[in-house]
């Protein structure tokens, strides 16, 4: 065809990216929340097994694996999917989400006291950068090429985190509104009765969003997780508190008293097993189930107290409840606290059974380690972790208080204890 003087020539279309979209996937541990994944989606299937994870570069973070899948969700193993996975080390300094320093929830002047509600931790927006810098497969045969672009995450899964629904229960007794989160098992059947799991947070999470008990660890995630669902199917009560409820003057605020009249009400909401409620908490959570326990002592059936203490003095009627009690020995008020406590069960005639355990076990050594204290089947089990087996490896001053409830949570035969016992 001869070219024509003055004509226009004709416009191309820049050809289309394979790339669809970048999702940001996150996971809780026992220390908090973190940027684990990214799930890029493109327009047709990739083969799995020709992905390296040199074909993947995320700003600021280490790759540890690569493969496809069929839907925006880590695996264990790949298959041929429309979504690369590029999961990212979880020991990365830019990995976290949940920021606290060490959780005093009081500012820099001292250890928080009631009504204080200075947060004493940040939540980070999950989101990242990824870049293809190798050669991608489709099932199809075509091969796309490294494109040294860039690609913004525009959405964000939260695993577990999202199953809970955020709410708000205004207290008439008390007036105070309480921020809470509430997982209901997910083939929920009213005509069925199911327990109810109360999780309470530390000072740390005060004042921050509705979603930072969810975040903060893995207080009320573990038990919402496929896995304990299987084994106990039940709903789990997160409230976010605006401010200190306790502090170690052990008078606690309205939001003490809030905290039950909202467990009261949900179970007219709800088909709740009033015979099958159960509370837990760290630290300043933990002092509210012990208070909770001794005020409302036919309220819970059974409870999971970390790294907290109440007066003993006042521990009486803890003796007729049913405890799993967990502290390191290098906590200088929780650990003397909760030896006070159970000598006054002891004196009362309540069985106690007493262990010491690592707190740097491995899932076998606690799994067997449950196991020998539910053999005496006392009503009352007390495990102090070896003083330094909390914390980290390698961290420099880190919290033997606060590093408890790092390892608590990670212990699925306590939480098996704790849901097998009824009021």
């Amino acid at each position: 065809m001869l070219a024509v003087p003055g004509a226009i020539a004709p416009a191309y279309a820049e050809p289309a990216s394979p790339v669809r979209s970048a999702t940001a996937i996150t996971q809780v541990f026992g220390d908090g929340q973190k940027l684990t994944a990214v799930a890029v989606e493109y327009d047709r299937d990739i083969v799995d097994s020709l992905l390296t994870t040199s074909a993947f570069q995320v700003a600021g973070r280490t790759v540890t694996r690569v493969y496809a899948t069929k839907e925006p969700a880590v695996a264990r193993s790949g298959r041929n999917g429309r979504y690369v996975i590029v999961e990212l080390s979880a020991e990365d300094e830019s990995a976290a989400l949940w920021v606290t320093g060490q959780g005093s929830g009081g500012g820099t002047g001292g250890p928080p006291t009631v009504g204080d509600s200075t947060p004493g931790g940040t939540i980070l927006p999950a989101t990242a950068s990824v870049t293809q810098t190798g050669t991608v497969t489709t099932t199809g045969g075509a091969r796309y090429e490294a494109t040294g672009t860039a690609l913004a995450t525009t959405r964000v899964v939260n695993p577990i985190v999202d199953d809970f629904e955020q709410r708000s229960f205004t207290d008439p007794a008390t007036g105070q509104t309480l921020g809470y989160n509430l997982f209901v098992p997910r083939n929920y059947d009213r005509h069925k009765r199911y327990p109810l799991v109360l999780f309470m947070h530390d000072a740390s999470v005060v004042n921050v969003a509705t979603e930072g008990p969810l975040v903060q660890g893995l207080g009320a995630v573990c038990w919402a997780s496929e896995e304990d669902q299987r084994e106990h199917e039940c709903f789990v009560l997160a409230p976010e508190y605006g401010s200190v409820v306790v502090d170690d003057n052990y008078q606690p605020s309205t939001l003490f008293d809030a905290t039950v009249n909202l467990v009261h009400a949900l179970t007219t909401e709800y088909s709740l097993d009033r015979g099958r409620l159960y509370a837990t908490g760290q630290s300043m959570g933990a002092m509210m189930a012990l208070g909770m326990n001794i005020k409302y002592p036919k309220l819970f059936a059974a409870s999971y107290i970390v790294a907290g203490q109440w007066p003993a003095e006042q521990a009486l009627p803890l003796a007729g409840k049913k405890l799993w009690i967990v502290v390191s020995q290098g906590d200088t008020k929780a650990y003397p606290g909760e030896n006070a406590i159970t000598e006054v069960i002891e004196g009362a005639g309540t069985e106690v059974s007493r262990a010491t355990w690592d707190g740097g076990a491995t899932p076998a050594q606690f799994a067997s380690d449950v196991r020998a204290m539910e053999a005496s089947r006392a009503p009352v089990n007390y495990a102090s972790f070896t003083a330094g087996t909390v914390t980290p490896p390698g961290s420099a001053g880190g919290s033997e208080h606060t590093s408890t409830w790092r390892v608590a949570y990670t212990i699925p035969g306590i939480r098996e204890w704790i849901l097998r016992q009824s009021g």
